[in-house]
């Protein structure tokens, strides 16, 4: 049943290409709010100035309009939450810290870097855990001041508190942490710049966010800001704690999670192949989830009506390019034809196109539109699939002509050309029958005797269909160019 008070957000940080998995998590909660009518926060982590940039930034905006996932408030669109930047939120977090520690939810830590280091070695060899000791959790404000008299600097830390955390995760059921594995941690650095910590909760608190759907990496940060929710919730600045659900791992090669080092990652990548949106969305959709046990093919407005995230399986998924590129080709043909011919324009033309504008023939791309689209896996197939048609003569792939040009080739081109120079050239039929008797008179079946005319005539062994794209090269260029293979062989 739909919830219209669903809130969810999408809040990734500015840094390099986007991520098959970062995407994947945005799907998940963008469904999940379509599902219900609920309500999709857009939100941008850009508080590590080090590492965001402006173009990542315009690169997730530009990413997100291309998949279809828009939202309901964020950048561009606004919403009662604004800003939605948190570079620009930066006085509401110190307000948050200040009352953390007024309130005696945080307190200032005072230990350098090589003490907690020298703590952690010596907890090690213990064998006890190694995380923050609780050094500076109970300072009096002597001790306090006896620290700040040496010009020591202060993060300010969260105190957990000191009995077990437990909360219903919504893919994995109910999870229990024990103090001693979730100790104090850190909500702001020295310099009072706030911590992901610290910002990513409050933000969620501020923007009434209602579900966190996340990747699995971040699970063991939950029960430290479920602590920070109590608290938000006791200082009158949250409202309740969200429900949360971890997504599992998307697994690379050698069940490695796939990094975004890992050259598949990239989203750019799949728009530059030419993936359609709908396909590569149909596709991270079963990282995790399934539409049904026999179905792996469906539409983004069946994903959603369909959705749940109780249905969102907690083993980690793993990617297959392979499958993703069938997943693509069944959406390429799902396509009217001329929604397939708008979409394959951008490889029509410079830079991708290796034929002048000026020699690209539109009445000829839309008669062989209807027979590429059934052979696409990916729209960036579609230049070399017809450059054919619109160069002077073809590229000639030298391993396929090798290929096709074996026994006694130029015979049999003699007499193709014969037959076809008498052939019905309005007919795709007649062309395919010329053909077929040529190799009878030279003892070949139709697949060994069409095989050296389509490398005369395109450059390759394979291709779309070749007796209608003889009738749309036309008799003219066609005889042309199995002239010039005849030649090219007696050379």
């Amino acid at each position: 049943m739909a919830n219209a008070n669903i809130r969810v957000r999408f809040c990734p940080s500015p840094t390099g290409n986007p991520h098959v998995g970062l995407v994947r998590t945005a799907l998940f909660n963008w469904a999940f709010a379509r599902h219900n009518q609920g309500t999709m926060v857009f939100r941008i982590e850009d508080t590590d100035a080090a590492r965001d940039s402006e173009e990542s930034y315009n690169q997730l905006l530009d990413s997100l309009k291309w998949l279809g996932l828009d939202w309901d408030e964020g950048p561009e669109v606004g919403g009662p939450h604004a800003p939605y930047r948190q570079s620009q939120r930066m006085d509401i977090y110190k307000d948050v810290a200040a009352k953390l520690l007024a309130g005696g939810y945080a307190y200032p830590c005072y230990c350098t870097t090589e003490e907690l280091d020298e703590r952690r070695e010596a907890a090690r060899a213990a064998g006890r855990p190694s995380g923050y000791d609780g050094h500076c959790r109970d300072l009096t404000d002597e001790q306090k001041a006896a620290y700040e008299a040496e010009g020591r600097a202060s993060i300010v830390r969260f105190r957990m508190p000191d009995e077990p955390i437990t909360f219903t995760d919504l893919v994995r059921g109910e999870l229990t942490f024990t103090p001693e594995n979730v100790p104090d941690y850190g909500i702001l650095r020295a310099n009072g710049a706030p911590l992901y910590t610290l910002v990513n909760p409050v933000d969620d608190a501020l923007m009434e966010i209602t579900h966190v759907l996340r990747g699995e990496d971040l699970l063991s940060s939950t029960p430290r800001q479920v602590a920070l929710y109590k608290a938000l919730i006791e200082l009158g600045i949250a409202k309740e704690i969200p429900s949360f659900g971890h997504l599992p791992y998307v697994m690379g090669e050698g069940n490695k999670k796939l990094s975004k080092r890992d050259p598949q990652a990239s989203l750019n990548l799949y728009r530059e192949r030419g993936f359609l949106p709908e396909g590569l969305l149909n596709y991270l959709s079963l990282l995790g989830w399934s539409f049904s046990a026999d179905q792996d093919l469906f539409t983004i407005p069946e994903m959603v009506a369909k959705f749940d995230i109780a249905d969102v399986n907690a083993n980690p998924a793993r990617f297959d390019l392979k499958k993703a590129e069938s997943i693509n080709a069944d959406h390429i043909r799902m396509l009217k034809v001329e929604d397939f011919a708008a979409a394959c324009e951008p490889w029509l033309q410079a830079p991708h196109a290796p034929w002048a504008p000026e020699d690209f023939d539109k009445a000829a791309w839309e008669a062989i539109a209807p027979h590429a689209q059934t052979r696409l896996t990916v729209l960036s197939d579609i230049t070399a699939n017809v450059d054919f048609l619109f160069l002077s003569e073809p590229v000639f792939d030298q391993p396929s002509w090798d290929k096709a040009m074996k026994g006694e080739p130029a015979a049999l081109l003699t007499t193709a050309r014969e037959k076809l120079e008498a052939a019905d050239w309005s007919d795709p039929e007649s062309l395919k029958n010329a053909v077929l008797a040529a190799g009878e008179a030279h003892g070949l079946k139709l697949g060994k005797a069409q095989a050296p005319v389509r490398v005369a005539v395109t450059g390759r062994t394979v291709g779309l269909p070749l007796f209608e794209s003889l009738e749309i090269l036309g008799k003219e260029k066609t005889l042309t160019r199995i002239d010039a293979a005849l030649a090219k062989l007696a050379g």
